[in-house]
């Protein structure tokens, strides 16, 4: 019986090798950022332009800089519902103690441009307001997207992240 196994296996050796393959990827917990680039409502899981890379689910601090993933949650779970186990891939734009201004529906934290809030959403045509004046508090970030239709802390129906909502900080691989 064992025996045929094996004869089985050296034959079939590619069926194994692609099970492997995903047992592998699914051990070193790679995530596959398959949004279109093209945006319909917005570019929610994604938004940034790699499309795989790990995620570290243990990682001790996160750094303005850093790529995270996170849990939607907010205001904008009313608007939108279908986002709440949708999980989000942005970069850390601000952290504590940072300084977040809007001048018109331009955004910045300390002093840096970071975007330009959008005046309603792209589909649906839903009003967007942009973040208010803030000082980042403890254990919220500044997460933000690289493309113009990204759903992030520019608005303010979705605002700054809590830490309680970063799943992990991922590292890009391509």
């Amino acid at each position: 019986m064992t025996r045929d196994f094996f004869r089985h296996a050296r034959r079939r050796w590619y069926l194994y090798l692609v099970l492997l393959g995903i047992w592998t990827l699914a051990y070193i917990r790679v995530f596959f950022d398959a949004t279109p680039r093209l945006p319909i409502l917005f570019n929610v899981s994604g938004s940034l332009p790699y499309t795989m890379a790990i995620v570290n689910y243990r990682a001790q601090g996160i750094h303005r800089g850093d790529f995270v993933i996170y849990a939607f949650e907010g205001p904008a779970q009313a608007v939108f519902p279908g986002l709440h186990h949708q999980p989000f891939f942005k970069i850390v734009r601000g952290v504590a103690g940072d300084k977040v201004t809007v001048l018109g529906r331009r955004v910045y934290v300390n002093g840096e441009e970071v975007g330009l809030a959008k005046t309603h959403t792209s589909v649906k045509h839903i009003p967007l307001d942009p973040i208010a004046d803030i000082v980042i508090p403890p254990s919220y970030f500044y997460v933000q997207g690289t493309g113009v239709d990204s759903f992030d802390s520019r608005y303010r129906i979705n605002g700054l992240v809590p830490a309680r909502a970063i799943l992990g900080v991922v590292i890009p691989l391509f």
